[in-house]
């Protein structure tokens, strides 16, 4: 067995096989045009649709807008509904910078204050849940309430170690390894082909789903944004910036008076159970909705029960 092979057998067996959620799977398309702006010289595309207040949906990695498909339309009923493609992502401008945190965060922060939303409700997601709380942060006054699943918080981020992510902690150290996760990230894509195709979802995605996803990025250099995203995760104090970003977010998050909608999945992957008992006993007026099986990646494994937690929660604001 090579390296790769051991990689993804290790992460396969990591995550608990459940019986697939009896809830249509909702549609491969793409329901929404995007509109593009230009922040810091480079286009950023995004889905603005729909009138109300603002409801913000932030993806994460190696996904793009398209990961809020089946979620956008019901929502987009009563509010209007905006979902950037983070930049090198998705239909947004793909420029040869390094795509570190820093870099992403200007972009994606520069479009939200470029569209000068207020009474914002943000639905976050992986990398997205980072981006978005740290902009909350840092505005306040325009935040009216937080959704989030699989997100980038405690208990389980920071991470302290390698060691402490269990069998996913092989594989993160590959990824962040030169010249190996190149290889297994760039050359073989294996974040979207393995990770987002299989092993983080419930049930392996349609073909015609993961061609979608694949669609926005066709080549090694296309798939820049897959490698670094790794690299920027705060495990054992690397990088500092990083740590720095969600521990000042999270001390803020946890405490603070918005109202918040956690939707977590078993066994999960960022929120499994026991990091979803954690932040119900840890945070302040927090909804807690369990759509049963999932694994990170919960708008593929049960976009209807994402959708009606969202909707119903939404509307009581």
């Amino acid at each position: 067995m090579n390296r790769r092979e051991l990689l993804i057998s290790t992460a396969a067996a990591a995550a608990v096989s459940l019986p697939p959620p009896a809830w249509a799977m909702g549609s491969a398309d793409f329901p929404f045009a995007k509109k593009t702006m230009t922040v810091l010289g480079h286009k950023m595309a995004y889905v603005d649709q729909g009138d109300g207040a603002p409801v913000v949906f932030l993806h994460g990695n190696p996904t793009s807008s398209y990961l809020w498909r089946n979620i956008l339309p019901e929502i987009a009923e009563g509010y209007r509904v905006i979902a950037p493609d983070i930049i090198g992502m998705g239909d947004s401008a793909k420029p040869a910078i390094g795509y570190t945190y820093p870099e992403h965060a200007a972009h994606l922060h520069g479009l939200l204050d470029a569209l000068d939303l207020e009474d914002v409700t943000l639905v976050i997601h992986d990398w997205g849940s980072a981006l978005g709380l740290d902009w909350a942060e840092r505005n306040r006054d325009r935040v009216r309430a937080v959704a989030f699943m699989e997100a980038i918080l405690p208990p389980g981020m920071p991470v302290p170690s390698y060691a402490a992510m269990g069998p996913f902690g092989e594989m993160f150290r590959a990824w962040r390894t030169p010249g190996i996760g190149e290889r297994l990230i760039l050359e073989e894509n294996v974040f979207i082909d393995e990770v987002l195709g299989k092993l983080a979802v419930a049930r392996p995605l349609a073909p015609e789903v993961l061609a979608a996803y694949n669609s926005h990025y066709p080549d090694a250099a296309s798939r820049a944004p897959l490698l670094q995203w790794p690299r920027e995760i705060p495990i054992g104090g690397e990088p500092a910036h990083s740590v720095e970003v969600v521990e000042r977010y999270s001390a803020w998050f946890l405490d603070s008076d918005l109202p918040k909608l956690m939707i977590h999945a078993e066994p999960g992957a960022l929120i499994p159970p026991e990091a979803a008992a954690w932040l119900k006993g840890r945070m302040t007026n927090l909804t807690s909705v369990n759509i049963g099986a999932g694994v990170h990646f919960l708008q593929e494994d049960n976009p209807l029960a994402v959708t009606r937690a969202l909707s119903a929660w939404i509307d009581t604001l």
